[in-house]
């Protein structure tokens, strides 16, 4: 039996970038004769995002987008526990749906991974060819400043501890997020320090990072208090 990939899309107000981010899916995935599903977890958005989900089911065909909406926001960790619950494939790809994350490197993921049979396949703005497009010099350098500090902190032996773009074991997904506490923008990072403390295994791709063409950044001001806070709530437990 060929391997299965489940990409996980939790999506609030993405109605403009889910048919793109989709469609890009399925091109490089078809292509590459890749078995995959995608599972859509809307939390209410108030911009139609779930309707416009229920026509991408309709084109696509319901083995492909998978549709478990919630009723409300309830947060990136149980979004992800929420997915999975559905997912039929045996590993977990988890991503941006706002189209900061280009399907295209799912590929340089998988072969990676297979590589060295990794648990966890991460992608990087800090190595190789790696990057970020469209930022201004501002968030460039809250973004390197905030590495900076987890690294010093937290020695999570991987080069971008921010990012959200990853490929994981369905296993080893399942026993990271029974491990991690924190919820929204900080939970990717304990992600990785949790799975160093586990010994599992870590493979690293180059991404490009792109700004959100459609919509607005959900960082703001709220975001950056809760990240320094559970950063060292972090390095003091871990």
């Amino acid at each position: 039996m060929p391997l299965k990939y489940s990409i996980l899309l939790p999506t609030y107000n993405e109605k403009d970038n889910l048919p793109v981010i989709v469609y890009l899916i399925h091109k490089y995935l078809e292509i590459s004769e890749i078995e995959y599903e995608i599972i859509i977890i809307d939390d209410g958005s108030p911009d139609g995002t779930l309707e416009v989900a229920k026509q991408l089911e309709t084109i696509y065909g319901k083995d492909k987008i998978l549709l478990r909406p919630r009723g409300k926001k309830l947060g990136l960790g149980t979004a992800y526990i929420h997915g999975m619950k559905h997912a039929t494939g045996d590993f977990i790809i988890i991503m941006d749906a706002d189209l900061s994350h280009h399907p295209k490197f799912i590929l340089d993921f998988i072969k990676k991974q297979t590589e060295q049979d990794y648990d966890v396949v991460t992608g990087s703005r800090y190595i190789g060819n790696g990057g970020v497009s469209g930022w201004d010099f501002k968030r460039k350098l809250v973004s390197r400043g905030a590495n900076f500090v987890s690294q010093i902190l937290l020695r999570p032996k991987v080069s971008d501890l921010t990012g959200s773009f990853r490929l994981y074991k369905k296993p080893v997904l399942e026993k990271l997020i029974e491990s991690c506490i924190s919820k929204g923008y900080v939970f990717q990072m304990e992600m990785m320090v949790r799975a160093r403390q586990l010994n599992y295994t870590i493979g690293e791709v180059p991404i490009t990072f792109v700004d959100r063409v459609y919509g607005e950044s959900k960082l703001g001001g709220s975001e950056i208090f809760q990240f320094v806070k559970s950063l060292l709530y972090l390095f003091a437990t871990t």
